[in-house]
């Protein structure tokens, strides 16, 4: 074997040995001195010891097992909700005075309060009946059994913030009584709006 040849050798042992020392741990590929993989001729494999599995790769070798991407939060669930449905009878002498239309001081309280727990849930219906006593024609009371519900929708959708589409009205004037007409205690009873919410609001 002439000197150069000789030479040629030792160089490449020295170099793998060098790089056999200097291969980490955790990588079964041969490294460099700096730490980059052996390639062969064409750069495309990694040069692998005995020991090499893909687990053991080098990063971007041939065989190597990339990081999965870490998975994407999940969005956080959306508050649970139930369907929530209320009847409110208001009395028509607390709303307003006898054979009137027109809301009274102590009406517009009471629809406050009435306007503040409808805008809690997420509002799909409200219905408003107006109910009179027996006295009169059934047209008359069906006309103030009217009027009385209209009042009661408009205070609740201009001055309660209510949504006005959602809110509807008719009158049954002195049917379906819930007491006798024969007293003025019954009728006072029977004179009434009768306040129908339906709509969502979350689970506590």
């Amino acid at each position: 074997m002439n000197k150069t040849l000789k030479l040629m050798l030792a160089a490449l042992i020295t170099i793998s040995a060098g790089s056999v020392m200097a291969q980490p741990k955790n990588v079964d590929n041969w490294v460099n001195s700096t730490g980059t993989p052996w390639r062969n001729g064409d750069g495309t494999l990694c040069w692998r010891d005995a020991t090499w599995t893909p687990a053991t790769a080098a990063a971007n070798c041939d065989g190597w097992l990339a990081p999965k991407p870490a998975a994407a939060a999940k969005p956080a669930a959306a508050p649970a909700s139930k369907v929530a449905q209320k009847k409110i009878t208001l009395q028509a002498d607390t709303l307003f005075d006898f054979d009137k239309s027109t809301l009274k001081s102590e009406g517009v309280a009471t629809l406050n309060k009435v306007a503040q727990d409808v805008k809690k849930m997420k509002l799909e219906v409200v219905i408003i009946v107006g109910y009179t006593d027996s006295v009169g024609s059934d047209a008359y009371n069906i006309a103030l059994g009217q009027r009385r519900a209209n009042a009661v929708k408009s205070f609740l959708t201009n001055d309660g913030g209510v949504e006005a589409t959602r809110v509807y009205t008719e009158s049954k004037g002195k049917a379906d009584p819930v007491a006798s007409n024969a007293t003025a205690e019954g009728r006072a009873k029977n004179r009434r709006a009768v306040i129908e919410v339906v709509g969502t609001q979350p689970v506590k």
